[in-house]
């Protein structure tokens, strides 16, 4: 299969982009920066110079492909209106090239931050976005212009709504101790190993059912706060039992869609069994 992959050199892109190497992918990558891809190329992906900001250049890198996985976003230190500008109008671009390029699927990486604040009773796919900051309001109104590119043009979307993704050395998890730290220590977190973005991805790619469709992406326990502060020694203070559940932390998701529809079986369903096999 040809793929076209974007933001292949990020924290997500950087750890698909071997595996789909490995399982026979052709793969394409769009690149504002070829020096950033070379150790990729060196394993055999290609490279087409451009930049979602630039549509001129979308449908060279979308010419001849089987689908496009759609990861590149702007999320730190971004702007609202640069998060727009890349989340939500290059998204759109991007589709648009798909579209006129004859590309039959079309892979968009969302994130469970959509649906904003939350209880502790999980999110389904069906329930309406109400996000409340700048990245994850772009990325819902990317959603809704995909989803209308869908209906009115037949464009081949599936929707991944990722939650905090983690794993294969990504520093994510220690980063977000600045947030942690100042949680409730009994916070409930949902998150998703490399290894099930990427098990997700190639089963969205790959399996027709996927078409029109969001599907939640997430490990199958979610994981307190305090289980990931003991894992770095991060000191728990007294007090942090007292403190309130975070809502804005609470985007915790079903994924019995994901699991019945398209087969998706977590290779780490909880925290504990990635330390555990050495993948953190």
């Amino acid at each position: 299969m040809k793929v076209l992959i974007t933001g292949a050199t990020g924290r997500i892109g950087s750890r698909l982009v071997p595996r789909l190497l490995q399982r026979g992918y052709s793969v394409r990558m769009l690149v504002r920066q070829p020096e950033r891809a070379q150790w990729l190329i060196e394993q055999g992906a290609e490279f087409v110079q451009g930049d979602l900001l630039q549509p001129d250049s979308l449908a060279q890198a979308a010419a001849n492909q089987d689908a496009i996985i759609h990861l590149a976003a702007y999320f730190r230190g971004a702007t609202e209106e640069e998060s727009y500008a890349v989340n939500l109008e290059g998204t759109a671009a991007l589709a648009r090239a798909a579209l006129q390029s004859g590309v039959s699927r079309f892979i968009f990486a969302s994130t469970n931050l959509v649906y904003g604040p939350g209880q502790l009773q999980p999110f389904v796919e069906d329930d309406l976005p109400r996000p409340a900051a700048p990245y994850a309001k772009a990325k819902a109104a990317a959603e809704r212009e995909l989803l209308e590119l869908q209906s009115s043009n037949g464009l081949g979307l599936t929707i991944l709504r990722l939650a905090f993704v983690y794993g294969d050395g990504d520093p994510h998890l220690k980063e977000g101790l600045q947030w942690f730290r100042n949680c409730n220590a009994a916070q409930p977190m949902h998150i998703v190993h490399h290894a099930d973005v990427a098990q997700a991805i190639i089963l969205a790619t790959e399996n027709e059912r996927s078409v029109g469709h969001i599907f939640n992406v997430a490990d199958n326990i979610p994981v307190p706060v305090r289980d990931i502060m003991n894992l770095y020694n991060e000191p728990i203070v007294e007090d942090a039992v007292n403190r309130p559940l975070n809502s804005s932390w609470l985007q915790l998701v079903d994924t019995t869609k994901i699991r019945e529809q398209l087969g998706f079986n977590a290779v780490f369903p909880a925290l504990r069994s990635a330390v555990e096999s050495g993948k953190l």
